[in-house]
């Protein structure tokens, strides 16, 4: 597991601090999502799971080993983090280059580099792919390349920071298949996200930041079920709570026939018919 214990950071010493007492335990096999309104700590917390800073105060454990002990280099193989914007991974002319380039970074040669290629092109739906530079993909290609580069080596944890970013509903969906694949391996992933609507997807542990500070641990429908701290840490209730709260409220739900129930749904959300 990963496990902060007492973690306080700052970037310098004559500024804030920027996480403030971090205890926080990661297991493996579970999805768990970081919240937290902009500024909130988010991605510097992440940045501690597998060394790219270090404590200021306290100590973090990847599998009961301090990562102050250990490089990044060999963290990384256990805990992969895909950022936010994916394109800014990408150097290669090709889908496929940009996979071996990882795999040969990782020690990776000859027919052994191959046949690891080929399993994750046909694992992640890039073989028709493979030829095209990956700046000419649509976002949701560019976030499922980038999550096949941190599968690659094969890590124990996936950390994904904001991957619904930019990302059409077709998009989602195969964001979402594609986590659901590193769910079954028994993986661990760590989606950090202010959007609540997604996380519908998954309903997993939830980690609330506010100003560097765990404010909220829980599950996703503790979470709902807190609406104060939800407004109170910036983030927004997803329509189907509140639909789900209206209806309760006007006496629907249970003994509503289903057309009426989706009378309420199209008025609710303002959508048409068509929907």
């Amino acid at each position: 597991m990963i496990e902060f214990r007492n973690v306080w950071f700052k970037y310098d010493e004559e500024g804030d601090f920027i996480l403030r007492n971090i205890n926080l335990t990661i297991k493996r096999g579970e999805v768990i999502s970081i919240l937290g309104d902009n500024g909130s700590g988010k991605t510097t917390l992440i940045k501690h799971m597998n060394g790219l800073l270090k404590p200021t105060k306290g100590d973090v454990y990847v599998d009961g080993e301090n990562t102050r002990d250990k490089p990044i280099s060999e963290l990384s193989r256990k805990v992969a983090i895909v950022f936010q914007y994916p394109e800014k991974m990408f150097f290669s002319p090709s889908v496929e280059e940009e996979l071996k380039a990882t795999l040969k970074n990782f020690g990776l040669e000859g027919e052994e580099l191959n046949n690891r290629l080929e399993e994750i092109l046909e694992e992640f739906r890039l073989v028709d792919l493979r030829d095209r530079t990956p700046f000419s993909l649509s976002g949701g290609e560019q976030r499922r390349l980038s999550i096949a580069i941190a599968l690659s080596w094969d890590p124990d944890y996936v950390i994904l920071d904001e991957p619904t970013t930019g990302l059409d509903g077709y998009s989602r969906r195969d964001l979402t298949k594609t986590i659901e694949k590193v769910l079954a391996k028994n993986k661990t992933v760590v989606i950090v996200t202010h959007d609540l609507e997604y996380l519908f997807e998954f309903a997993p542990r939830v980690i609330l930041l506010s100003r560097g500070a765990i404010v909220f641990q829980g599950s996703f429908k503790e979470l709902l079920e807190n609406e104060d701290v939800i407004m109170r840490n910036g983030l927004e209730s997803p329509k189907i709570s509140m639909l789900m709260k209206v209806v309760r409220r006007d006496g629907g739900g249970c003994g509503m026939r289903y057309s009426e129930l989706l009378s309420v749904i199209i008025e609710r959300l303002g959508c048409s018919e068509d929907v």
